[in-house]
């Protein structure tokens, strides 16, 4: 269900063929649902009043576990950035304004629904781990974003190199722009260091899933940071994939690849 709520919002502002105010009357409406699915008391009555199914069960499902509304809100906050681009001048301004609502909430959702040993000491290994993953998707994706109209790099980190927004035509502006990715892949390895040394304040349950994210993530993100190119998607190979579960968890695996994005 979590999947799924997140996951719509996300296609509308990247996939769905609309124009840009198109887009942002879906993720009004969107909102609209979701507020009042939280305001109704159960997700039947959201059903009977015409709710989709996807943000009633996922309502319900903050009701229960006591997720609060805000970190929704953060993330739709987040999807319609995407709908008008921006760019963000400092890290700093990239994680507050838009890492903060994309992935950060989305781990903090976790936490509540998988529970934890240390619940603040799990917050902020979530928090790390929602930077650490979300940078490392920039950092593959910087040339598929551009083709959006997107830049999800620094401009600070780009003009002290010499590179003025989104000129990258040139080939020292090329190693520049290498050089922030470099950065800002280190930036990530360090929230991966921290999430993985906490990995015991979550329920002992969930830790293979979220150790195993952070293994093919760090791996995509090393690979990133040392072969950067716009011309290439870097990716990790399936069977490298499989290769970070234990044998026992492999039954697992049709349903995580029909239902997971991949990295």
């Amino acid at each position: 269900m979590l999947y799924a709520a997140v996951r719509y919002p996300d296609e509308i502002v990247d996939t769905f063929q609309l124009s840009s105010i198109q887009r942002e009357q879906k993720l009004k409406d969107w909102r609209a649902w979701f507020e009042h699915a939280s305001s109704v008391g159960t997700i039947h009555e959201a059903l009977l009043d015409g709710t989709p199914v996807i943000l009633a069960g996922f309502a319900q499902v903050m009701r229960e576990t006591d997720i609060p509304a805000e970190y929704y809100h953060a993330f739709l906050d987040a999807m319609q950035e995407d709908v008008r681009p921006r760019d963000y001048e400092t890290l700093k301004d990239l994680t507050d304004n838009y890492i903060y609502g994309s992935a950060i909430v989305v781990g903090y959702f976790l936490a509540y629904i998988y529970g934890a040993t240390d619940f603040d000491r799990a917050m902020e290994a979530s928090r790390r781990l929602g930077i650490a993953l979300q940078l490392t998707n920039f950092l593959r994706d910087v040339s598929e974003d551009r083709s959006r109209g997107r830049l999800y790099l620094p401009v600070d980190m780009l003009r002290s190199r010499g590179v003025e927004r989104r000129d990258f035509s040139t080939p020292a502006a090329l190693d520049a722009l290498g050089e922030v990715v470099a950065e800002l892949a280190s930036s990530a390895q360090e929230d991966y260091d921290f999430a993985r040394e906490n990995l015991d304040a979550f329920n002992a349950d969930c830790r293979v899933a979220i150790e195993a994210c952070i293994r093919v993530y760090g791996e995509l993100n090393d690979r990133v940071a040392e072969a950067f190119s716009l011309q290439r998607r870097e990716s990790v190979p399936l069977t490298r994939k499989f290769s970070v579960l234990p044998a026992s968890k492999y039954w697992r695996l049709p349903m995580a690849y029909l239902g997971l994005e991949t990295a």
